[in-house]
């Protein structure tokens, strides 16, 4: 991979245009897959970041709502889009990365990784696990509003074997760019104690608050909800110890310290990203979050009802959505 190489942004949401805002305020060469509004605005007036990485208006990238409008090759893909889109456009992707290159997987959930390895080839692909979070305030304007941990990035090595000795290279010259571009990031020999950590994160605190409205500090404070929450994060954490993952922490009560006592504080006020997809009616990414909790445990003979039932009522809420709009 080119330290110097230009960066494709694939899927400019709101984690994808900081990271690529970032990034070419650095001097990096951008450009951003994304959705023809967004672009549109960021064409016209520049890309405004605000918030916790600092204020700065950004202009000189390169923009196209399809991969096929691109006619070059990159060193570095950065992919952001929902997990649920993570097959088809692994097809266009890797047409667009370099022979040399390196795909990162910027994803919530697990299952990405083994997608884009099927189509990629082990050699090219790492994932990495991001808890900070932003939002779109409209397009072109997007706010970094908290910041937990620096980005952890590094290969799969139960899925890229031999391979993962040259990625963990790659990795660190990716937290070297990234880091270098006031994002901080990490890289790791193993990135799948941080993504299944991530995914506790995220299956305990997504879809209650996408179907309450409620921000993650609310949802904490509540007794029932925090119960909910609980039971969410030991389904998960028994299904991650059948994986064989090397878990960071002993035991779900050992992660649920951690969660309570430090991650939920440093993102108290943020609303969770399911529920922003809720409200715009668009899709929501459960099913490689509570509903891969789910698939495993089944997988594994084990029960997991409470991640069934957060599972199966985010997706009728994403169902009454659709009927709602004469959506099939």
């Amino acid at each position: 991979m080119e330290r110097d190489g230009s960066i494709l942004i694939a899927g400019a949401g709101a984690i994808g245009s900081v990271m690529g805002g970032m990034l070419r305020a650095a001097g990096r060469e951008v450009a951003m897959l994304g959705r023809q509004r967004h672009l549109d605005a960021i064409a016209r007036n520049g890309l405004r970041l605000t918030g916790l990485f600092g204020e700065r208006v950004v202009s000189g990238f390169t923009l196209a709502e399809r991969a096929a409008q691109f006619n070059r090759r990159f060193g570095l893909i950065l992919l952001t889009v929902k997990s649920y889109d993570t097959a088809a456009i692994a097809a266009h992707l890797a047409h667009l990365l370099a022979p040399d290159g390196v795909l990162v997987s910027m994803q919530n959930g697990v299952g990405n990784i083994e997608t884009l390895v099927e189509r990629l080839g082990a050699a090219r692909v790492l994932g990495a696990r991001v808890i900070f979070g932003a939002e779109m305030e409209s397009p072109g304007t997007v706010r970094v509003t908290v910041f937990a941990e620096p980005v952890a990035v590094g290969p799969a090595p139960h899925l890229q074997g031999e391979e993962s000795a040259r990625l963990l290279q790659h990795a660190r010259s990716v937290a070297s760019i990234l880091t270098g571009a006031g994002i901080p990031t990490e890289a790791c020999a193993d990135v799948m104690p941080y993504l299944w950590t991530k995914l506790f994160y995220n299956a305990a605190l997504n879809p209650l608050g996408a179907l309450l409205g409620l921000h993650y500090g609310a949802l904490a404070e509540d007794p029932d909800l925090r119960a909910i929450m609980d039971e969410a994060i030991s389904e998960a954490f028994a299904v991650a110890r059948r994986t064989n993952v090397a878990l960071p922490f002993p035991s779900a009560q050992a992660y649920r310290s951690v969660f309570y006592g430090k991650l939920v504080p440093s993102t108290f006020h943020h609303r969770p990203s399911m529920l922003y997809d809720l409200e715009r009616r668009a899709r929501t990414d459960v099913e490689a979050l509570n509903g891969k909790v789910v698939e495993l445990a089944e997988r594994f003979g084990l029960e997991a009802p409470v991640n069934r039932m957060l599972t199966r009522l985010i997706r009728a809420r994403e169902r009454l959505q659709r009927e709602k709009l004469g959506q099939p």
